[in-house]
């Protein structure tokens, strides 16, 4: 993702403070009036003892110090600056204390809320209302969508949310969001949804409702209801000059939320799959040179060899405008149609190839970076560890082309902000070669020096090539 700086700061909006409701107003069309009742009294009444604060602590270190002078600030993407504040004096393992929302989607005790509000927490509870707060274990998390699922014991007469559609929730439409912001306790706003599928450039798989319902530090992970008091949406970014809602939100909708939620709860992580693919998209330029009547549709530019697409047959120049019904207008719509296929399914593709139009079919595989994530960044989880913060995959052949014959190693494609592997300098595109010392080629061979250096305290030596160039790296956790 790159940083535009002629834009205003895009906001995570978890917070330290207490638990808030938001509702942003907006002036209702008269045909939203029909549509909507007098006040929202009802639904919040109702709704309001679902939503939690969700309260983390973390033991830092010294690299609190690092973490806010680092010389990669200036690559690190400011759309997603945290609003978590660090209360913790400069001495060594002081607690570092955080504070989102969330909210209780089943009786039995699970609540979601948003990845970035209890990332590498040590300890996590949830409160109801003014009552005290409970633990909560973490089930999973999903960066890539930014959302996690939390267990607590059943409590009495526990209020549970219930699921809304937002592919229902038309541009004008009421919502109302409730969390917790600036840790005023229970507050309530409401809004409209200004947008749909909006892209804030935080991932490949960006689709966020976009809402002016007041959104502001602390809100993260708490929930965006419809007029009929359904979740279509999960509170999570606010698009601000200043670090405050000035009407530009943003959520996560609920068609995304509940699959993940689901998978999560399911087998503890996110299956996505992939088909090894770069696309390009068509402009009106390529259109022409194409002999294509207008830029629908997704341009292969290179295929992955030996990937799933590869052995089905596409090429590089095909032109992609369908995947099983749905249409394909751009990159985006596929990447996302792709990756909400479980592994193993059989995807067909509409290819427009010199001209004429033929149906291939994919066996849908498994994205690397959920494989690497699954081995490179979960490691520590069950003993309290912290992840290293890497998605990594093994060097194929077309990379291996791109980066040199010789090349060797695990390359970094993700670097989780803020997290160990961030702070002290690892960037997207480092090619790790060896970790303590040994040679690695799987991301499980750095997972596994991580979790030894974890347990013998001490950095892990990371030799990296960049840029032509090799160098090593201690990363402290």
């Amino acid at each position: 993702m790159t940083h535009d700086s002629r834009l205003p700061a895009l906001l995570r909006t978890g917070v330290i403070g207490g638990v808030l409701l938001l509702l942003a107003s907006a002036a209702p069309t008269p045909s939203l009036a029909q549509q909507a009742p007098t006040d929202f009294t009802a639904i919040v009444k109702q709704k309001m003892p679902a939503v939690v604060a969700v309260t983390t602590r973390q033991r830092v270190e010294e690299r609190q110090q690092r973490a806010q002078s680092t010389p990669d600030d200036q690559d690190l993407p400011e759309l997603f600056r945290r609003f978590f504040e660090e209360r913790s004096s400069p001495e060594r393992q002081q607690p570092r204390q955080g504070l989102g929302s969330g909210f209780v989607i089943s009786a039995d005790g699970y609540i979601v809320t948003n990845n970035h509000v209890i990332e590498d927490a040590d300890d996590i509870q949830v409160a109801f209302g003014e009552n005290s707060p409970v633990p909560a274990k973490l089930v999973g998390r999903d960066p890539a969508t930014d959302i996690a699922v939390l267990k607590i014991d059943p409590q009495p007469n526990m209020a549970v949310t219930t699921w809304g559609d937002s592919d229902a929730a038309e541009p004008g439409s009421w919502v109302i969001a409730i969390g917790s912001p600036f840790g005023l306790g229970g507050t309530v706003t409401v809004g409209v949804v200004s947008a749909r599928s909006r892209d804030i450039r935080s991932g490949p798989l960006d689709d966020y409702i976009q809402t002016d319902a007041a959104i502001n530090r602390g809100n993260s992970g708490g929930p965006l209801f419809n007029a009929r008091g359904e979740v279509i949406g999960v509170n999570t970014a606010i698009f601000s000059p200043v670090g405050a809602n000035i009407g530009i939100g943003f959520a996560v909708p609920s068609r995304t939320a509940q699959t993940v939620a689901e998978q999560l709860i399911r087998i503890g992580r996110v299956e996505r799959g992939y088909v090894g693919l770069r696309l390009q998209e068509i402009t009106p330029a390529i259109a022409q040179a194409l002999g294509r009547p207008d830029d629908k549709g997704v341009l292969v530019a290179s295929v992955e060899p030996g990937g799933p697409a590869d052995k089905a047959g596409i090429k590089s120049g095909d032109v992609i405008t369908r995947i099983g019904d749905q249409p394909v207008d751009s990159g985006r719509d596929l990447t996302r149609a792709v990756a909400g296929m479980k592994p193993g399914t059989q995807a067909r593709l509409a290819v427009v190839r010199g001209g004429a139009t033929q149906e291939i079919t994919v066996a849908v595989g498994q994205r690397q970076d959920e494989q690497a994530s699954q081995e490179g960044t979960q490691q520590g989880s069950d003993n309290g560890g912290k992840r290293l913060g890497l998605a990594l995959a093994p060097i194929d052949e077309a990379t291996r082309q791109r980066l040199g014959a010789d090349t060797t190693g695990v390359l970094v494609q993700q670097v989780q902000p803020n997290s160990p592997a961030a702070e002290n300098g690892i960037r997207p595109g480092d090619v790790i070669v060896a970790a303590n010392n040994r040679d690695v080629s799987r991301p499980s061979d750095v997972a596994e020096e991580w979790t030894r250096a974890q347990r013998e305290k001490k950095p892990i030596l990371l030799r990296v090539k960049r840029d032509g160039q090799y160098v090593f790296v201690a990363v402290t956790a």
